[in-house]
This record gives structure tokens, sequence and C-alpha cells, in this order.
């Protein structure tokens, strides 16, 4: 899903290329599984919700309701097929919106006048049942759900520019149960659905999987009859309704060798709509076939992709059909690659919403890279960075308590679930260095969680056995750690060798990321390469042997990584000093007077510190010269920095 206002925030965002320094500013394999195979404590027991739910394992959803393009009514009936897990088995109980009302629950057959609701679940005592035995469940009810924000179980709008009013749903994460019975488990996915619209003649009503049937129901009124054979989690069952033409067209995967996948469109039935916005809804044809080629071939090819327009402020995955309120690029891409990340392999997990949204923010940058260039896609990926690095803390994952319906714009956190998510992606792939393997680890986790739910474990599982990485490290600092580096490094030619000292400090809690780095190494025939170092202490020496005089340095040049980079320092050997300023005595004992070659009155600051950066004192001065008590000091080498506001330069000394 995706929050017009990330969107624009992004636009906004993404002016450059710079983010190097603050001026530029358990293992599993399953497919489908029924939720007794997952660990006891794997699915949120919430106290919102009845433990009765996690009973019985859905098979099967059949919505056959009535909607409208004028208002957010709603009626008819909903059944679910279900298979027990627990022994004995003697309570159903499935969630409802305490605002719309019940007529009736018939289980196996027959009609039940014993149900009781409490709060926005329904209680059912049923005759005992044993583990393995089936049930098929029919609820009838009805009437109008609140609504209103961003995240509304059922929305109606009304768009003046095309005159159309239409309605919409969207479930995620915990509004299911506003628009119809339900049971909201992520890892309890129906292995197939069915959901029949009622609605007037004049409308078209989009949904889930084919459309098999439009059936006349006399008064006016048609069924849309929209059947999905693909396993399916409940908040990604949706519809919209309004005043549609239906634009179809298809996209060809080099792996269907000539065959296609349907994209059919349900867009505003009005003479300029499809001339106004047919370049942006086409470009998702090539969007499918890259993601096709990149991961796994589009997961439910045998039924379709698509949207619905509604004026929705961005988007929302409904799977094999999106709902959607316009036809930006990002927020096309980043919807279709919900398809593979959120609807054909789901996140466990609201705390693991990484496996949804950073996947899926991943998905726009690699749109924009390989269709639109690489300046596009530097462009979308250091706005991403540099979101991430707007604040200092947050973590990818989100703690379990943090979990509620009261605040659920922390699972969806636009500068952590989906900026950081795909930012720590970017950066595992350039710590496998590998692109060959790093799309194999893409591949294999789709394939290995096709059609089911996984958590942010689960990728590491994979790319750890797919790349012979070890990732401990890896997820502890970006996954479930919080902020970024920052880095201080001072460095010197000698002879054939660069030397550089490399201290990073932290923006949060996390103490130290081990991680790989590249340096940008300028030689002064004006020639360049870049070289790669592995960091694992906050501060850190390295010697590089260099077959050119190097004149200056850049870090992460190509952006994959985020970071800010506070200094970066030469230290100038005495012979080689323009006339900045001199010193004195050296080797020193009691004292060092410091003399400005070229005095004009500017403040500078005077620091004496260790050979690996760490500051041991700092004064500031504006005279033309400045004596520093360095008698504190044990015996030993250190680096005198004088610095203004356009120079930094360092010499060493000996005490």
């Amino acid at each position: 899903m995706k929050n017009l206002f990330t969107a624009l925030f992004l636009l906004l965002s993404v002016v450059t290329f710079g983010q190097q320094n603050k001026a530029e500013i358990h293992e599993r394999y399953c497919r489908h599984y029924p939720e007794q195979v997952a660990d006891p404590s794997f699915a949120y027991r919430n106290d919102w919700q009845s433990d009765f739910v996690h009973d019985y394992d859905v098979t099967f959803y059949f919505l056959d309701i009535e909607v409208s393009n004028t208002s957010i009514d709603v009626s008819g009936e909903v059944t679910i097929h279900g298979k027990v897990l627990i022994e004995p088995f003697e309570t159903f109980a499935f969630e409802l919106l305490a605002d719309l009302s019940l007529e009736n629950v018939r289980f196996n057959g027959q009609d039940q006048q014993n149900w009781v609701r409490e709060g926005n679940n329904v209680i059912l005592p049923v005759e005992m049942m044993t583990m393995g035995q089936t049930f098929v469940a029919t609820i009838t009810y009805g009437g109008t759900p609140p609504t209103g924000g961003f995240f509304s179980g059922i929305t109606n709008d009304y768009n003046s520019q095309w005159d159309k009013e239409v309605t919409w749903t969207l479930s995620e994460p915990f509004d299911a149960k506003d628009w119809w019975p339900c049971k909201q488990v992520l890892t309890d996915k129906a292995d197939s659905a069915w959901i029949f619209l009622t609605t007037s003649n004049t409308n078209l009503a989009g949904s889930n999987g084919l459309l098999t049937n439009v059936t006349d129901m006399g008064n006016n009124k048609v069924r849309y009859e929209w059947k999905t054979n693909y396993p399916i989690d409940y908040y990604l069952i949706s519809f919209a309704v309004a005043d549609y033409q239906d634009y179809s067209i298809y996209a060809k995967p080099a792996e269907m060798e000539g065959d296609s996948i349907l994209v059919q469109n349900y867009i505003y039935d009005h003479p300029n709509y499809l001339n106004t916005y047919k370049t942006g809804i086409d470009a998702v044809i090539p969007m499918i076939e890259l993601l096709s080629e990149l991961y796994i071939l589009y997961p439910f090819k045998e039924e379709k992709y698509g949207h619905c327009i509604t004026e929705l402020g961005g988007g929302m995955e409904h799977q094999t059909m999106t709902t959607i309120g316009g036809w930006s690029f990002n927020l096309v891409a980043h919807e279709l690659g919900h398809m593979w990340f959120g609807d054909n392999v789901t996140c466990a997990t609201w705390s693991d919403i990484w496996i949804n949204e950073g996947f899926a923010t991943y998905s726009n940058y690699l749109s924009q890279e390989k269709l639109n260039g690489w300046n596009a896609g530097q462009n979308f990926m250091v706005g991403t960075q540099n979101n991430v690095m707007s604040a200092t803390g947050g973590s990818v994952f989100i703690p379990e308590e943090d979990v509620t319906p009261d605040d659920v714009w922390r699972i969806f956190n636009g500068r952590l679930s989906y900026d950081k998510g795909a930012a720590i992606i970017h950066l595992l792939r350039h710590e496998i260095n590998n692109d060959t393997v790093f799309f194999d680890v893409m591949h294999t986790f789709q394939e290995t969680f096709t059609d089911s739910t996984a958590t942010g474990l689960d990728y590491k599982m994979v790319a750890e056995q797919v790349s012979g990485l070890d990732l401990e490290d890896f997820f502890n600092q970006w996954y479930f750690g919080e902020g970024y580096p920052k880095y201080d490094i001072s460095w010197y030619m000698f002879e054939n060798t660069m030397n550089m000292t490399v201290t990073q400090s932290v923006s949060s809690t996390t103490p130290l990321f081990k991680m790989t780095m590249d340096y940008k190494l300028n030689f002064e025939d004006g020639t360049d390469t870049v070289i790669r170092l592995y960091q694992n202490a906050n501060i850190q020496n390295f010697a590089v042997e260099v077959p050119k005089q190097v004149v200056s340095m850049s870090v992460d040049p190509d952006n994959w990584t985020f970071e800010r980079v506070n200094t970066i320092t030469v230290i100038i050997e005495e012979t080689n000093n323009p006339n900045y300023f001199a010193f004195g005595p050296n080797p020193a004992n009691e004292v060092i007077n410091i003399y400005l070659l070229n005095p004009d009155g500017r403040e500078r600051k005077a620091q004496i510190c260790d050979l690996s950066g760490r500051v041991l004192s700092e004064q500031s001065f504006t005279e033309a010269s400045k004596q520093v008590d360095v008698s504190w000091l044990k015996a030993g080498a250190y680096l005198i920095n004088i610095s203004d506001d356009k120079q930094h330069l360092s010499k060493r000394f000996i005490k």
C-alpha cells in the first residue's frame, strides 16, 4: 500500500544525488500452511480479537453481497468454509463490526440462534467436532459501517472532474470486519475465494481473480461474479464500484514465450479519461515484464493484473486488481511490486510489514533504474535514503506492543517500513556484491514462500543459504536496530600507500554498523578508482596500495549505503604544507605555539587529536597565534587540526 503523502514526499525530495555530507543533505519451508503448523506464539493473539478464531483454518470465502457506487451500504451473505484445528472444537468465531446488523448464522446447514456478540467478535457454540473435520458457515448481515480517513473498511467519494461517484474498500490491516464477516489472521490464507457483487446495471464492479460471469438480477441490477483460485489473505479481498469502462491490455513476459497476461483496468467512463491517462496506465506493461524477469514470473498469471481507479489518496495492492487513486509511475510500480511482495508472499505478522512495503518500495527503485535509466534510479534511491536519515532512530521491525489498531500509522511508517525497508535491501545487495546472487535470493524467496506468509527472518534464512553469507550482524543492525552510521575520515599518502583512519559514530542506539563501504579515490592525473573496505570496529585503520598519487576521495559514490560523512581530513606533511599554519616546538613538552601564516581575523578551531581522529581537546581563536597546553598528554604521536569554514588541515607532532 502506498499513501499519497509518501508519493508526494518522494517527488519533492528527489532532487539531488548527494548524500555524502551534512551540507548536502529459523527455519521453516512451506507454501500454504494451515495455522496449526506454525509456532504457537507466531500469530499475534490480540486483545480485540477472540482467541476462538485461531481454532480453525479457512479454506474458502464466498462473498455474495450488494454494493453501490453512491453509498457505503453493504448487505448479503458470506460463506466461510473451514477445517478444524483443535479437539474438541465447540466454538466457531468470526469478526464483524458491531455497527453492522447480524441477521442469521447458518452452521453446517442449520440456522443458529445462540450466537453472541462480544465487541467486534461473533461467538457461536456448535456441536462438538474433531480435528480435521470441515464445516460451512453462512452469515447474513448488512448495514452502514462508519467511514472516514485513509484506513476505512469502505469509502464513498465523488470526482467532480469526471462527474463520477465511486465506492471502494480498504481492509488493511484490521478493517475487513468493517464490511464483511471474516477471520483476520495473516497466517491463514484462504485457498480460494468468490466475490459476487450485485449493483446497478450502470456500474462495473471490480474485484479479485477472473470475472467469470455477469448475471442479470432484474430491477436494473446485475451481479459481477469474480473468482480466484489462488490463496488470498483476508485484507486483500476487495471491491470497487463505479460507472467504469473496461480498458484491458496485455503483458508478455519473456518466460511466457509469446503468451500473455491480462491487465484489466476499470477506469472512469468518460470520453476524455483514457486519453488523459493512457500513458500512465500503459506503463504497467513493461513493469510486469521487468519484475517477472527479476523475481519470478508474475504470480497470478492464470488470472490477471489490473486496477480500479478510485479517489483513494494513493493505492492498495488488492490481489490481482489494485485499488488506485492515480497513475504516477512510482505509485503504479509500487502497487505492482506488491503482487510479489505482499500478495504472493505476505508478511506473517504486522511487525514484519517490511516483507510487503520495503520490497514494494524497492520495486519502485528497480522500475525506475531499469526502465527510466540510471539517473532516475539514483534520484529515487537517494531521496529514499535522505528520508531515512531525516530522523535519527527507528527500526524497520515493529515491536509487537506497537502493533495496535490505535496506531496503524506505526505499521505504515513511510520513513521506516517503506524507505528504510527499501534502503536496507539496496544495502544488502551491495554486501552480496553479485547481482546474479542477489536476484537469485529474491527468486528463491518467492518460490519458497509462494502462496504463503513469511517473516523478515525467513528472508534472512533464504539470503544466507543462497549467498553463503552470515547475515546475523546485518539484520541486528539494520532490520532490528536503529539509526545509521556517521563518518570522520583522515588520510595521507606515504609513497604508494594510502593510509586511512575511519571513525564511525552512530545516530541512535545501534553501537556499530559492521559493513562494506565504497571509497572513490581521485588521482592526480584525473583518473579514479573505487575501493571496497569492510569495517568492523568504530575506529579502524586501513593501508591501501595505490598506483598513483591520491589527491581527494569521496564516500559511497554510487549511493549503495546511507550514512552521514562529517569530515574528510587530509593529513599534510610539514614539507608539503601550504601557507596556512605553522607550529612548534615539535616534539612538544608543555605547550604548542600555533602561528597562522595568513591571519585575517576569522575564527578558527584548534583541535588536539589522537591518530584515530578522536578529539582530545578543542579551542577557538581569532588571533594570529595561539598557545595550546599539551602538558597533560601522554608521550606519543598526535595530530593538531586547524580548521575554519573553508579549510581543515592537520599535522602530526610528538609529545
